[in-house]
């Protein structure tokens, strides 16, 4: 058995009346205020932390080639988490959103590819306390993948 300590990141974003939560394959956190109907990706506003304002020692890690982004988000006592690969092709530059998806695209925003889960997956109560103005509590740390066994 080995013992480690891990480095977390926490932030918080705020819920909105149009948080819908139903895309297919990307979810994003962005630090505008709005959101119109149209942002189906989008699970929180006003967000405390964009991909470019980032800590470097989670940039560094995310653009290890074996690296695991964990990520579990709160709000209203509900707790969700999914799972993302890093890569080190990401810029990590966007001043204004954070964006995990499913596939393999990489832009400014993205942070984490071949997600666990998109926007439309994340519990329906979260979705309902963010709908409602509840504040999104987002804890993420880089670990790296396990040797194979």
């Amino acid at each position: 058995m080995k013992v480690f300590e891990s480095r977390w990141l926490y932030f918080t974003a705020k819920g909105h009346p149009n948080v819908r939560a139903t895309h297919k394959s990307t979810l994003e956190l962005t630090r505008d205020p709005h959101l119109t109907p149209r942002g189906d990706c989008i699970l929180g506003v006003e967000a405390e932390v964009s991909a470019g304002s980032l800590p470097q020692w989670i940039k560094a890690a995310l653009r290890r080639e074996d690296s695991l982004l964990v990520v579990v988000l709160c709000s209203g006592g509900v707790c969700d988490s999914l799972t993302a690969r890093g890569n080190p092709q990401l810029p990590l530059t966007s001043s204004n959103s954070i964006v995990i998806r499913r596939s393999s695209y990489i832009d400014a925003r993205t942070i984490g590819v071949g997600a666990s889960k998109a926007a439309r997956d994340v519990d329906r109560r979260i979705v309902e306390s963010l709908r409602g103005g509840g504040t999104l509590h987002v804890y993420m740390t880089v670990i790296a993948r396990p040797p194979s066994v």
